[in-house]
């Protein structure tokens, strides 16, 4: 009974227990609602808010842009309504312009009728006095056959002999007129020429030497140099083909050889031999290989320089080596290389005042004298050889006239020719240029004033300028004034026959007649 009894007061209190968990859940519940329902209904009062606020911004950008539209509407229909105001202004203008236009078109065309009209009345009227001067010119031709007894055929005969004797005769004055001012203005024009390239060229004046003198510290170095019963200097003279000479001369060794080159080959050896200290025949050795190659590269670098100085390019990497080695050459003391330089100059400047091709008159007169770079090895002249060269080479036709025709030796066949050759006589023939030895100096003045001593006439003569004018006085009473220009260019004939020397001689001839009296 009282276990029935306690279970069912345990059952009722978890039924209670159970009772009053629900409804304390479920006021939990209806207040969590109650909050729950208070926070949605505030976002919904936010919201509709937000949305309000978005409405009512929306209707005013939408009335802003509304007004924008409508202000750029309007300015638009300004705009259109200027330009067509414009556009109408224009069409008027046009208009008025064709109206003028028309109506000038119109005043022309009526003032052309009449002239048209004015014209057909002139024409009728020339064709009526072309009926009578036709008529008057039969009947004075009948009357002039009548009295002169000629036909119309004959007089025309006998007037064309005339007019043709008349000019032949005006035809030859005309040509003679036209020959004399041609070679006159071709004279000047000539000197301008040459007087601009000869301005244009500023050329050092010559100072080479035939022989090489090296120094040395002291004159106990020539000992050193000879060596030991000569050995350093045979082996140094078979080395190089120079000769050496130690003299008396102090600190000074001089190098004495026909090929300019070697003895450029013995001067960098013994001055690197001076210099090393150590002078015995293996070193001489040594010291010549070294030379050879530094002469060798300065060849081709002084071909290249006169190469590129010049502007001439193209040219066959032979060629250019053989123009180095003129840089060793010389002509009456004038460096070779040089030379060429000053011709291609000279050359390319007078081509430039004629207007002919300056870059090929450069090229010839840069290897007009290539032959003399080994004209000691090969037979023949340099002119020869060097036109040989340039063959080979693929050098062109005018490159190669211009070579074998600078000495006159053959005739030449384009103007680069003979520009080239008037170019060398110009560099040759400027004072300064070459140099000659007094011996053959001295020999050349005896022979020129030989020479014009030789013609009857002439009284006294003298060589002046340095070889380069003679003045020749003549007998008065053997010699008149017509007798001298016979005379003198005889001379001047035989000068060029007999003489050879650079550039050109003046012959200047000169009579005087004195009458002395006294008065006593």
């Amino acid at each position: 009974m009282c276990d029935i009894e306690l279970f069912l007061g345990l059952t009722i209190g978890i039924v209670i227990a159970v009772i009053a968990s629900f409804i304390f859940y479920k006021r939990g519940f209806e207040a969590r609602k109650k909050q729950a329902e208070a926070i949605i209904g505030s976002a919904e009062q936010e919201a509709q808010r937000i949305v309000g606020e978005a409405l009512k911004q929306g209707e005013n950008k939408k009335r802003e842009t509304l007004l924008e539209a409508k202000e750029e509407i309007h300015k638009t229909r300004i705009e259109i309504d200027r330009d067509i105001k414009e556009r109408r202004n224009e069409f008027l203008r046009q208009e008025r312009r064709l109206v003028q236009k028309e109506e000038s078109l119109d005043k022309k065309v009526e003032a052309l009728e009449q002239k048209e009209e004015a014209l057909n009345k002139k024409t009728k009227e020339l064709e009526l006095m072309q009926e009578r001067t036709e008529e008057l010119v039969r009947k004075q031709t009948e009357e002039l056959e009548r009295i002169s007894g000629l036909t119309v055929e004959d007089a025309k005969e006998y007037l064309l002999r005339n007019v043709e004797n008349e000019v032949k005769h005006e035809s030859a004055a005309l040509i003679k007129e036209i020959e004399m001012s041609t070679k006159q203005e071709a004279d000047r024009r000539a000197k301008d020429i040459l007087a601009t390239a000869i301005q244009k060229c500023a050329a050092d004046h010559v100072s080479e030497a035939t022989v090489s003198v090296v120094p040395l510290p002291n004159d106990e170095m020539k000992g050193r140099i000879i060596g030991r019963e000569g050995r350093n200097i045979r082996t140094l003279e078979t080395l190089t083909g120079i000769d050496l000479i130690i003299d008396d001369t102090p600190e000074a060794v001089i190098l004495s050889g026909f090929d300019p080159i070697r003895r450029e080959v013995a001067r960098l050896t013994l001055e690197k031999l001076i210099l090393d200290g150590r002078i015995h025949p293996a070193r001489i050795e040594e010291m010549v290989e070294k030379s050879k190659k530094e002469v060798d590269n300065t060849i081709r670098e002084a071909g290249d320089n006169a190469a590129f100085e010049t502007g001439v390019h193209g040219l066959h990497p032979e060629l250019i080596r053989l123009l180095g080695k003129l840089k060793f050459r010389t002509s009456y003391g004038q460096n070779v290389l040089n030379h060429s330089i000053e011709v291609s100059y000279l050359a390319g400047v007078m081509a430039a005042e004629l207007g002919v091709d300056i870059p090929l008159a450069k090229r010839a007169g840069l290897l007009h004298d290539i032959g003399k770079a080994i004209d000691h090895e090969v037979e023949g002249s340099h002119v020869t050889i060097g036109a040989d060269i340039v063959k080979k080479y693929k050098e062109g036709a005018d490159v190669i006239n211009a070579i074998l025709s600078h000495h006159g030796d053959v005739e030449a066949t384009n103007i680069i020719s003979v520009l080239v050759q008037a170019a060398d006589s110009i560099s040759a023939a400027r004072p300064g240029a070459r140099r000659e030895t007094l011996e053959s100096y001295i020999k050349r003045l005896e022979k020129l004033e030989e020479i014009a001593n030789s013609f009857e006439g002439v009284d006294k003569c003298f060589a002046i300028q340095a070889g380069r004018e003679i003045r020749i006085m003549v007998k008065p009473e053997i010699v008149n004034d017509a007798d001298m220009v016979l005379k003198a260019r005889e001379i001047t004939k035989k000068i060029e026959d007999e003489l050879e020397y650079p550039g050109q001689i003046k012959v200047t001839m000169l009579r005087e007649t004195r009458t002395i009296e006294y008065a006593k």
